[in-house]
């Protein structure tokens, strides 16, 4: 039962929720305090990022320069098909390029409109 006296048995188990907060006494009781106040280790390891500094850089300063002959402007997506071209990254995609884009506020850095 929750705290409202209802069961959660009336919902199909992929409906029903639990807070954290019940997910925390429960492991709370079932496996001692040391499990309940700390996390789990994560069964999979934190995935490594595809792009460092040095890579960032790069892309921000292809950003900033002109775009390629017969293109008026960068795309996200030609930004990664010319990051991959001069190699500054063995793969990449134009979502990846957006978030390192949006994270450095190239806008402001370079003054230029995308």
């Amino acid at each position: 039962m929750d705290r409202d006296g209802r069961t959660r048995k009336l919902l199909p188990p992929s409906v029903a929720t639990e807070t954290q907060s019940q997910i925390s006494s429960e492991r709370l009781v079932k496996e001692g305090i040391e499990s309940a106040l700390n996390r789990k280790p994560s069964k999979t390891p934190p995935r490594q990022s595809i792009i460092d500094g040095e890579a960032e850089a790069k892309l921000i300063a292809l950003r900033c320069g002109e775009p390629p002959a017969g293109q008026a402007r960068w795309t996200l997506r030609l930004l990664a098909d010319i990051a991959v071209e001069l190699e500054i990254v063995p793969a990449i995609s134009h979502e990846t390029v957006r978030q390192v884009l949006k994270k450095t506020n190239s806008n402001l850095i370079c003054g230029r409109c995308m």
